[in-house]
């Protein structure tokens, strides 16, 4: 029960022939009241509003970031990339590392051979 309610219920049973009007006495209090959880709810609204307009721009999306003229600069670049398997089976054959070495992870200095 508001403040309000209270205050009618309490007057009509005292028999106030202004009872009906009694709500205007706290009229400018539940004015206030109402007006703050107005201007609450539009702040909310737009923090959340804020918060999505953030979000979507953490997003890197190319169609959007890119303009129209690097797109299909990288669609070029990425066609022309071809794997040259004679160049890559040479550098493998001619190279002097140890296939069959353990993996190096750093901070573990176990060296058993």
């Amino acid at each position: 029960m508001t403040i309000n309610e209270e205050v009618i219920l309490s007057s009509l049973s005292e028999d106030n022939p202004f009872a009906e009007y009694m709500w205007m006495e706290n009229e400018e209090e539940f004015n206030r009241q109402v007006e703050e959880e107005l201007w609450e709810e539009e702040f909310l609204e737009r923090c959340f509003q804020e918060m999505l307009e953030e979000e979507q721009w953490e997003w890197f999306i190319p169609s959007r970031d890119l303009p129209v003229q690097t797109i299909s600069q990288l669609q070029e670049q990425i066609s022309q990339l071809v794997l040259e398997a004679d160049t890559d089976f040479e550098i493998v054959v001619n190279s002097s590392l140890n296939p069959n070495a353990k993996e190096f992870t750093p901070g573990i200095q176990k060296h058993i051979m």
